[in-house]
């Protein structure tokens, strides 16, 4: 390590995404003014808003709603009345049709036919009767709950699509946190039922209304930023993690963007893969080896400018057809009408999951416009030649990959961890798990209370019931009391 770092700073956050601003705005209003570190010139991570003549778009839409009542605080803090209720609605389309999503049974019956519906239940009570075991990947994991028919329809392809693996090599674990809760049982409760709304009762995946900035959810994170900078930290873009230098016992120093900068205490949203890979010196080999154990799911999204409003009703698509490329589409017009600065254009977001590898990523963007309109034309949702612009980005490491070797990985940093007491990691990617935002922000709140002195331990947000899909409402009262269980261990 050679260089003075510019100044010492008390807290030290690695990455300006959800987790790491959240973090930074509980420390700022407690009176600590921390550094954030970010590599790109925006903040915001994946939930950023994309601004492109005019027109403004989400790398993936992001719902604004949460069972945490300290999150939703903060969301009414920071936004105010710029965050507006919005009616949700979302459909999958299959075979040349579309189906209500979340599924509406009558909806589903008329879609499929009598005789695939018959097939369908019949295949739901043949895994109810003989459920398969072990029940350790997706496949079965899901097959067990809905059937295999069912798996095969409204499950396989578009998994396939956003992860690019088999279901079978893609571990339960994944479903487990992000659709528990969701059964035949809960969907028939869904439809005839309207009182699902209830934050106490719903099933995230299930909602029917949610909430959004009135300019994408990056108006969030820049309105935080502000507000933390206003509070005495520090923001610095472009700043990409170079080294973390570390002794035994503690983090020193990060080399960033070409300077250093020292530290209390640090709390990293990075990718666990970049991270290890920049300690220095090497650490371990067992957590050398344990970066090899990290796989991602890059992220493309091809917005399209199109002539013509009101395209169609959905906030967006989930497209399980395999004979297009194209995984999912986000209408965002249908999400705020200021995501548009012309009334009589929509604004599409054709998003496409892939690695860096692929020849998709590597598409020059002409190319891949010119498909992404194709593509809308082959689904019935617009003319290709009503398309008048469009613009690509690309998302690196954008899905925590849930396969065979994470876990094992997950063990060794932790492992790790526990001789560094000054270091925590947050979020979606720092801590390769596939949190929604809400989660993430929640991490990072939590994170910032451990610097001033609390005993939480990060690792059971969204593992425990309380903080997954289907668990009860999660205020300050039951935060305090999961800080006692852990003081009293």
């Amino acid at each position: 390590m050679s260089g003075e770092a510019e100044h010492f700073y008390p807290v030290v956050i690695l990455g300006a995404g959800p987790a790491g601003l959240t973090a930074a705005y509980e420390l700022v209003r407690r009176g600590v003014r921390p550094l954030v570190l970010e590599k790109d010139h925006v903040v915001g991570g994946l939930a950023r808003t994309v601004h492109y003549k005019g027109f403004l778009f989400d790398i993936g839409g992001h719902r604004f709603f949460t069972k945490v009542s300290l999150v939703e605080q903060m969301w009414r803090e920071v936004l105010g009345a710029d965050l507006l209720t919005r009616s949700r609605l979302s459909r999958i389309y299959y075979r040349g049709k579309f189906f209500q999503y979340p599924l509406e049974p009558l909806n589903a019956v008329i879609g499929l036919g009598p005789f695939e519906s018959l097939r369908c239940a019949l295949s739901y009570l043949r895994a109810r009767l003989a459920p398969r075991m072990p029940e350790d990947d997706l496949e079965t994991w899901i097959s067990n709950r809905f059937g295999r028919r069912l798996f095969e329809i409204f499950f396989r392809t578009y998994t396939e699509k956003v992860w690019g693996l088999p279901c079978n090599r893609i571990r339960a674990e994944w479903a487990a946190q992000r659709i528990r809760g969701l059964s035949p049982g809960s969907i028939l409760r869904n439809a005839f039922s309207r009182t699902l709304t209830d934050k106490q009762k719903a099933v995230k995946t299930l909602i029917r209304q949610f909430e959004y900035p009135r300019r994408g959810p990056g108006m969030m994170w820049e309105r935080t930023r502000e507000l933390v900078e206003a509070g005495g930290g520090r923001v610095v873009t472009g700043a990409p993690v170079e080294r973390i230098y570390w002794a035994p016992g503690r983090v020193v120093a990060v080399q960033a963007g070409g300077r250093l900068w020292r530290g209390e205490h640090y709390i990293s949203s990075i990718a666990l893969k970049d991270f290890i890979r920049a300690l220095d010196p090497e650490p371990p080999a067992e957590l050398q080896a344990a970066a090899e154990d990290f796989h991602y799911r890059d992220f493309l999204t091809v917005a399209l400018i199109v002539e013509g409003s009101n395209l169609f009703p959905d906030n967006w698509i989930y497209v399980h057809d395999p004979e297009v490329k194209v995984g999912r589409i986000q209408n965002y017009n249908n999400w705020s009408p200021e995501m548009s600065p012309d009334p009589g254009k929509t604004c599409l977001g054709m998003e496409y999951f892939c690695f860096r590898d692929d020849e998709l990523w590597r598409t020059a963007d002409e190319e891949l416009i010119a498909m992404a309109s194709g593509e809308i034309e082959t689904l019935g949702l617009a003319r290709a030649g009503r398309v008048v612009d469009g613009a690509v980005v690309r998302m690196e490491k954008a899905y925590p990959v849930y396969d065979d070797a994470y876990q094992r990985g997950l063990s060794a940093v932790r492992r790790f961890l526990e001789t560094v007491p000054n270091l925590q990691v947050v979020g979606r990617n720092g801590m390769h798990r596939y949190n929604n935002q809400d989660h993430s922000m929640l991490t990072g709140m939590l994170a910032a209370r451990n610097v001033l002195g609390g005993r939480f331990d990060l690792w059971r947000v969204n593992v425990e019931e309380d903080y997954l899909e289907e668990g009860r409402a999660v205020g300050e009262e039951e935060i305090l009391a999961w800080q006692s269980q852990a003081a009293a261990k």
